[in-house]
């Protein structure tokens, strides 16, 4: 019956809360992602992070003391090992408690309830996390930049550039596997653990496999070669040996590669991540 014809009978109105979160999305992920910033440098890793580079000016002061032929070149390889191991830890640790504090201080539920969705949830996550990282790898560059070249007045600005951003893209990969991890492990102590221990082992072992591998009998010499061809190969987008051996600039067209490999690692593990939370039930 037509409710032109019976007044009482009430027309239901279209449910507008999924049109609304999709048109709000960019806005919701940005303020997502700005309040993460802000709270990451309230807590102590931003003092962490100029401890770590007020000890890497220190150490590369002091290189005066030294009387060893090329102590510069072992002086900026050990303050390139300590920019790569605290960005890592930075970026794991701080990312991997995120959506687990939201459900912990029982704010999911608020936030979910505003035309918020837990996809924007995820990805606004992700974001604070990495472009916080990306800050405060600014920071450490720009220190080991300044104390190098005043030392040795010599001003490698693409290196520092190419490797910047590499390093940058770099632990986005490690940012969504850990947002991943952090949807589908129950704690954060358990995603940091994983999430490092898996990215040492890509880093140190992972150029391997595929030698490994050609000494393996089948079936085990094909499951090594899969696991060879899917992992991440975070040791790409290492340039540390550039800068300390003062070698050219990376092709930009490789360089561009690079970041496009990035990018698609990214994208698997945050849609992953995306579906994993839509799926999981809150309490």
């Amino acid at each position: 019956m037509s409710p032109l014809a019976n007044p009482t009978e009430s027309v239901p109105l279209p449910n507008l809360a999924p049109a609304t979160a999709r048109r709000n999305q960019p806005g919701n992920i940005l303020a997502i992602s700005s309040l993460v910033i802000k709270e990451l440098y309230r807590r102590k890793d931003f003092y962490v992070l100029f401890i770590l580079t007020a000890l890497l000016t220190v150490v590369m002061g002091s290189a005066t003391f030294f009387s060893i032929e090329n102590v510069s070149r072992y002086l900026r390889e050990i303050c390139l090992f300590l920019i790569w191991i605290s960005s890592l830890v930075i970026a794991v640790v701080t990312t991997a408690r995120q959506i687990p504090a939201e459900q912990e201080n029982r704010t999911l539920f608020p936030l979910l309830a505003k035309p918020v969705t837990r996809n924007d949830v995820v990805l606004g996550k992700f974001a604070g996390c990495w472009f916080a990282t990306g800050l405060a790898l600014l920071v450490f560059y720009f220190f080991f930049g300044l104390v190098s070249g005043l030392r040795e007045h010599h001003w490698p600005v693409g290196n520092y550039l190419q490797a910047l951003v590499l390093h940058w893209f770099m632990l986005g990969i490690v940012c969504a596997m850990t947002v991943l991890g952090s949807v589908v492990l129950a704690a954060p102590s358990s995603t940091n653990t994983i999430v490092l221990v898996v990215t040492a082992g890509i880093l140190l072992v992972g150029r391997h496999l595929n030698k490994v591998a050609l000494g393996l009998e089948e079936p085990g010499q094909t499951i090594v070669y899969s696991i060879y061809y899917l992992l991440p190969h975070l040791e790409l987008f290492d340039l540390r040996d550039l800068i300390i051996h003062e070698w050219g600039l990376v092709r930009w067209p490789i360089f561009g590669g690079a970041l496009a490999y990035a990018a698609v690692y990214i994208t698997l593990f945050l849609s992953l991540a995306c579906l994993a939370f839509r799926r999981k039930p809150i309490h």
